[in-house]
């Protein structure tokens, strides 16, 4: 196999691959091709500066700038996460956390089941009878954690003062 082509790649070649990576980055899910592509526009941008470069030192500087711009983002999104209006918006059980339900069911010996809008949670708390409400105070995976809110009195047995 013929691999001339290899050691005649120019400038122009590392920044066309950069911009496909680049446009590759808009079809796929996450932050990744974007990175390559950063690096891949490097090198081409070096090989203006230095055309001399050999193909071997290209890759790996290409190799070392995608290691590099793809571990700085990571740091810095760590240290400096994207605020956003939903935090939950793909966790659905995190979105119950605080909500309050009517047991339709009651829970038995710590486990149970509440219809939650147009799905049904499997839920795990004190037991408490059909009828009770309950508070979502976590997630624990698939599960839903409760607590049996104090049954309401009634206003017409409260107490005169």
């Amino acid at each position: 196999m013929e691999w001339a082509w290899v050691q005649s790649v120019s400038y122009w070649h590392w920044l066309v691959l950069g911009v496909v990576l680049v446009i590759l980055e808009i079809f796929s899910p996450g932050v990744f091709f974007l990175w390559l592509g950063v690096a891949a526009g490097l090198v081409g941008l070096l090989l203006i500066i230095w055309p001399t470069l050999e193909w071997p030192y290209q890759w790996l500087l290409f190799s070392l700038f995608s290691l590099l711009s793809v571990l700085t983002s990571r740091r810095y999104l760590k240290r400096h996460p994207i605020a956003t209006d939903e935090p939950t918006l793909n966790r659905r059980g995190e979105q119950y956390v605080g909500r309050r339900f009517t047991l339709s069911a009651p829970i038995v010996n710590g486990s149970g089941r509440i219809r939650v809008d147009d799905s049904t949670w499997k839920i795990i708390g004190p037991d408490c009878p059909a009828g009770a409400r309950v508070r979502v105070t976590a997630v624990n995976g698939v599960l839903l954690e409760v607590a049996c809110d104090p049954p309401e009195r009634d206003p017409s047995e409260r107490k005169p003062l």
